[in-house]
């Protein structure tokens, strides 16, 4: 039975009946140990008590008299001192009872039937049917010993109460069964829708709505699944638009290759436009070569699962060098630039913090005017590191602020060519500043520049 719904129905009977056995069990343990021997002694007063009663009463007719305590729910085997012994009520389910038993009453002993009966698992002594099970004493009658044997007729002490409980607990097993039922089919029945929506999800379909209103563990679990769905839905979307960016920003690339390698064939092309068109290829060989390495290092560091490999350095120091290659640049769009570094020692990973002062020194110059300065600081406070770079270029507007992080995002696409950027690296830039769980913040407004700030915690 492989359903959920079977092996819940299984495992419910099958903890009743185990719960039954195991109340059984102990019922029976409990019998054996503290009750057998007071049910022992109970009996042996009544038995003696009828002797009392006999020998008070001489001339009383026996069978009448025993006839009459059989009926009111007892069982007797009354041995005369010759001849055969007579039962008297509902025969015994075996007749085992010892001659050396019954010359011991003769004897004038008690017979502890019921305190001496040997424990067995399966079977409460109270309800042992049996000749041995039962009390013994003797009695004179007409000048005779008799030996009298005695115990408590199970069935006619079980009135119309006990099967009126009995039969309770018969019909709260139906209904409990039947309410376990469908409890487990209500329980399931959000599993089979969600496995359902597994089984798209598995076929990339994430528009699904799981219509599983509850407030359980299963109405969370269905909650962080469509969390989870929601989720993977808006990432297949952005992979999507991700291929269609690569696709678009190789092939414009390279059709401007092609496009110029075919006019360069021309044996009859001026040198002066052969070397513009070769310039040309080169700057777009170079441009394919840059969004290679930084769709690499995206992937790295989507991959990126291990910890960073991290050390101590001088992070002012790589910060200085940083500005140092871009020097020339400087130079010639006759930008100054304004340092405010303190020393300090930071715990990270240097490969990748250098990516970020590289992406955002680039960034800034790109497009910031020729002749204005940049501005850049970096100081240490109470639990962060604070990096700030700003410019005063073309600025940020609303929609631009908002997607400034993603990936093949463009601020300025009537530039896009001549500043060369490929919208990878501030995506590089956000990712790294993550990994090392600190945060970056943008300020800007449309034609008023803007300044990135990097906070990185001290660790």
């Amino acid at each position: 039975m492989k359903s959920l719904y079977g092996k819940f129905l299984v495992l419910t009977v099958g903890i009743m009946l185990v719960s039954a056995i195991l109340a059984f069990l102990s019922v029976n343990t409990y019998y054996h140990r503290y009750l057998k021997e007071e049910n022992d002694a109970k009996n042996v007063r009544v038995a003696e008590q009828i002797a009392l009663f006999i020998e008070a009463n001489n001339g009383i007719d026996l069978q009448a008299y025993f006839d009459m305590l059989a009926s009111t729910g007892y069982k007797l085997l009354v041995k005369p001192p010759s001849g055969d012994s007579t039962i008297y009520g509902e025969a015994f389910r075996d007749d085992n009872l010892e001659d050396e038993a019954i010359q011991k009453v003769y004897d004038g002993e008690v017979y502890h039937g019921m305190r001496d009966l040997r424990a067995e698992t399966f079977v409460t002594g109270y309800f042992s049917n049996e000749s041995a099970n039962t009390v013994g004493v003797p009695f004179m009658y007409d000048g005779q010993i008799y030996a009298l044997f005695l115990r408590p007729d199970i069935k006619m002490l079980f009135t119309e109460i006990h099967y009126l409980l009995g039969g309770m607990v018969i019909v709260m097993a139906i209904i409990s069964i039947l309410a376990m039922l469908v409890v487990a089919r209500k329980l399931i029945a959000p599993i089979v829708v969600l496995t359902r929506a597994t089984k798209k999800v598995g076929e990339e379909q994430f528009t699904s709505e799981l219509s599983i209103d509850r407030r359980d563990e299963i109405g969370q679990l269905a909650m962080s699944f469509q969390q989870m769905v929601d989720r993977l839905s808006e990432n297949d979307q952005i992979r999507k638009a991700f291929v269609s960016d690569v696709s678009h920003d190789f092939q414009s690339p390279l059709l401007n290759i092609k496009g110029y390698a075919d006019l360069l064939s021309d044996e009859e092309l001026p040198a002066n436009e052969r070397i513009h068109y070769a310039g040309i290829i080169q700057t777009e060989t170079e441009r394919l070569s840059t969004l290679t390495k930084q769709l690499l290092l995206l992937t790295s560091l989507d991959q990126l699962i291990s910890p960073l490999q991290k050390k101590v350095f001088r992070v002012d120091m790589q910060v200085r060098e940083t500005v140092r290659k871009f020097q020339w640049l400087f130079q010639e769009k006759e930008m100054s630039v304004m340092l405010e570094i303190d020393d300090i020692t930071f715990i990270g990973d240097p490969a990748f913090l250098e990516k970020v002062w590289e992406n955002l020194l680039s960034n800034a110059l790109k497009y910031s005017p020729d002749g204005e300065t940049i501005d850049i600081r970096l100081t240490e406070q109470e639990h962060v590191i604070c990096f700030s770079i700003k410019d005063t270029g073309i600025g940020l507007s609303p929609d631009t602020k908002n997607r400034i992080f993603d990936r093949f995002y463009r601020a300025d696409h009537s530039r896009t060519r001549e500043v060369e950027g490929t919208g990878l690296g501030l995506s590089i830039v956000e990712q790294v500043v993550r990994l090392h769980e600190g945060r970056i913040e943008v300020v800007g407004e449309l034609g008023k520049g803007t300044t990135f700030i990097v906070y990185l915690p001290k660790l």
